[in-house]
């Protein structure tokens, strides 16, 4: 299916710029990024936020065994902000630890996320260049 998507892609590039420039940004990897939002309960101070973590055992559960940290950041005013490299096959371990040892202390958001660095490099290289 994806291999049918390029080629769709490809022919209505050509058709709309009149040539094809063929860039693969595919993953190159069976694993999954995965960003956690855990935002701070503003109505609870930090041992309070502490306490509750402990209780839930928090820092035994999470992240899960298997699962890689690839970025952990305490966003002022906002909370802590997670990104998590797991098999897809493990988002179901992911939520269930979540739900059990993070509930309660911080409202939650996750996003499914993907390495943009390099390919962001190369568009703006091509555009200082002159390329389209």
């Amino acid at each position: 299916m994806l291999k049918i998507n390029r080629l769709v892609v490809g022919v209505l590039v050509c058709f709309m710029h009149g040539a094809v420039v063929a860039e693969d940004y595919s993953l190159d990897t069976d694993k999954i990024l995965m960003t956690i939002v855990l935002k701070h309960q503003q109505d609870k101070n930090l041992t309070e936020l502490q306490e509750k973590m402990d209780k839930a055992k928090f820092w035994e559960s999470f992240p899960p065994e298997g699962m890689e940290v690839e970025s952990w950041y305490i966003a002022m005013g906002l909370g802590q902000v997670i990104t998590l490299k797991l098999h897809p096959k493990d988002l179901r371990r992911l939520n269930l630890a979540v739900e059990k040892s993070v509930w309660g202390t911080f409202e939650t958001d996750f996003y499914p996320t993907y390495e943009f660095k390099a390919i962001a490099k190369s568009i703006k290289a091509k555009k200082l260049a002159g390329k389209n």
